[in-house]
């Protein structure tokens, strides 16, 4: 019976996640009414708010509790950045899905607007600083900071994570992290910053050109340097949106110039090859997927039943 429910709510999720892959996100259009204000029959919605070490950022963090009684070690758990859109994306037959099965607790981590994405805030809080610690200059728009991600790092496992487990009984020893583009570079600094901050990870379109590279040469030194990555599960996730592939819709020509400019600093496949890098530590297990058919923008949503589904144990079909 299990593997039957399991089938099933992996054939559910793959066509529901097919209901978002066609979206166009809006970066400029306000959010609607979500599944947290109409409520759920499964799911419990509660939302917490923090602000940053630095006073700049507020953010309002969405938690989605399971409406039954937790399992002995507690529940499964996943932290979801960019949590305004992924909260936009939930909806009763997904959390439904979820509930035929495992669920976890569903942490959305997004911010105090009612825009689906905050860019600037996540520009810094999603990307790593320089060696000496300074914040730097976007590499797509000069009005926005990198650097930040290790005190974004500190404010989850300080605050946010004590936080969510008050709220519910949590296992330790399962959770999960996902992330899209800028969060997808988070997802792997975190792995190979702080690896066992989370036991499973999931990077959808990771953004591996970011200062030509960096991120994937820290990941071959690792490598060189030790085994920390032993009973980590890794879920990367590529678009078929290529530098030389249709635009993307709804994005400022000067960005879309220097994301091209920046995509062409490292090859094509980067994210293939940095997965088949990560193989060769000891005791990791991955799973590497490419969706063709995606853009960037819409692997945002699709990406999202695939990293709930890790969350509950189980892999990509």
């Amino acid at each position: 019976m299990r593997v039957v429910l399991s089938a099933l709510l992996g054939a559910l999720l793959i066509l529901l996640a097919d209901a978002f892959c066609q979206a166009k996100p809006d970066l400029g259009r306000k959010l609607g009414p979500t599944i947290a204000d109409s409520g759920s029959a499964v799911y419990l919605f509660t939302s917490l708010d923090f602000t940053s070490s630095d006073g700049e950022r507020r953010y309002r963090v969405s938690v989605a509790i399971p409406r039954r009684t937790a399992p002995e070690k507690g529940y499964p758990v996943i932290y979801m950045l960019d949590g305004n859109a992924v909260l936009a994306a939930l909806d009763e037959p997904r959390l439904r899905a979820l509930a035929a099965d495992e669920p976890p607790v569903i942490v959305m981590l997004g911010y105090e607007t009612d825009l689906p994405f905050e860019v600037r805030a996540r520009a810094f809080d999603y990307t790593p600083a320089l060696a000496d610690g300074r914040p730097m200059e976007d590499a797509l728009a000069p009005d926005r900071k990198n650097g930040g991600a290790d005190d974004f790092l500190a404010l989850i496992e300080r605050r946010i994570k004590p936080a969510v487990g008050e709220l519910a009984r949590l296992d330790p020893l399962r959770q999960t992290l996902w992330g899209h583009s800028y969060g997808g570079l988070f997802v792997l600094h975190v792995l190979l910053s702080q690896p066992h901050a989370f036991q499973t990870y999931a990077a959808a379109d990771p953004t591996l050109w970011w200062r030509q590279g960096a991120l994937i040469e820290r990941a071959r030194a690792m490598l060189d340097e030790s085994s920390e990555l032993k009973g980590i599960r890794l879920l990367v996730m590529r678009s078929g949106e290529g530098r030389n592939g249709p635009p993307p819709p709804n994005v400022d020509p000067a960005v879309l110039a220097a994301r091209q400019k920046a995509m062409a600093s490292v090859p094509e496949d980067a994210a293939l090859q940095l997965t088949r890098s990560l193989s060769h530590a000891p005791g990791i297990a991955i799973q590497y997927r490419e969706y063709p058919q995606l853009t960037h923008g819409p692997l945002l949503p699709m990406s999202i039943g695939p990293a709930l589904r890790l969350a509950m144990g189980h892999w990509v079909d």
